[in-house]
């Protein structure tokens, strides 16, 4: 059983952020508009890996976002995933985290289900977070410590997890692109009837902040740091939870970027329970703490 202290979420106390959150909200509109231009028309695609497109508009909205950062916050550390890491973010204690676009095969699919997250880790834990959805409009953001907050059509909506603590009743959300045979089993574990599946760390995190859902479980290496600071500070600031697959905080700006022992993200009511299922199967199926899941 893992202890309290293990996903204790206070690990940042409230910042005084509300500049850097208005930043972040700017930007990512302004990326967003630069993906539907894309979105739109046309983006070529290229593959970093078999598995790993990357599209102009990736690029493209990289580009605006970092530039922006760098004039904005000259002495903060920078990790975005389509530019270079020379590790001088490490000697930093605040450094914005981005994925200028979650979902590439999403948007190649055009399905809008893909989003642009902007994170802010303090001290290795996550601070204050943005995810943007510009095929609807959507934005997504929260200070840890302070709420967290939906614009949808001009309106500012606050967020707040569910109250669900009967796994029978809870929302599973899961991955379109990345669906794992494993999950199946953790649902059936909890007794899950319900599911939705969308792309996106950020868009199905957002769904358990906005109450659509309760439990998305990642029980795989794929995600990065990128992937995961924004929708965390989100979902934290919302009251809910995220960890690793074995009840750890998620640690940021780390040398070695991936989330090598997978995640678990709830409303936070009934975390140490969905752990212990979690837990039960992946170590079930071979997979244990101190090897991760490769």
């Amino acid at each position: 059983m893992q202890t309290e202290s293990k996903t204790n979420p206070s690990a940042v106390t409230a910042l005084d952020l509300q500049g850097e959150l208005a930043f972040a909200v700017r930007i990512a509109q302004e990326a967003g508009t630069i993906v539907n231009t894309f979105y739109v028309g046309s983006s070529e695609v290229e593959y970093k890996t078999p598995d790993e497109p990357v599209t102009e508009a990736d690029r493209s909205a990289n580009q605006h976002i970092v530039s922006c950062i760098i004039a904005a916050y000259p002495d903060d550390g920078i990790l975005s995933e389509e530019s270079k890491d020379d590790l001088s973010r490490l000697e930093k204690d605040r450094v914005w985290i981005v994925d200028p676009l979650d979902g590439t095969k999403e948007f190649i699919a055009r399905n809008g289900e893909f989003s642009i997250m902007i994170g802010l880790a303090y001290k290795g834990r996550p601070a204050m977070g943005v995810v943007h959805q510009p095929s609807s409009g959507l934005l997504y953001s929260g200070i840890v410590g302070q709420g967290a907050t939906l614009l949808e059509e001009g309106e500012s909506i606050p967020l707040k997890v569910s109250s669900r603590t009967n796994t029978r009743e809870m929302v599973l959300v899961s991955s379109r692109s990345h669906r794992k045979q494993i999950v199946d089993n953790i649902r059936r574990k909890l007794r899950i009837t319900s599911e939705n599946v969308t792309g996106s760390v950020g868009l199905k995190v957002g769904q358990i902040a906005r109450q659509i859902a309760d439990i998305y479980i990642h029980p795989s290496p794929g995600c990065k740091e990128w992937d995961l600071c924004a929708p965390e500070a989100v979902l934290i600031a919302a009251g809910g939870m995220m960890t690793d697959c074995w009840g750890n905080l998620l640690q940021y700006n780390k040398r070695d970027v991936r989330a090598h022992n997978g995640l678990v993200a709830t409303n936070g009511q009934i975390h140490q329970h969905i752990l212990s299922a979690v837990i039960e199967i992946v170590e079930d199926a071979g997979f244990n703490e101190d090897d991760g899941f490769w």
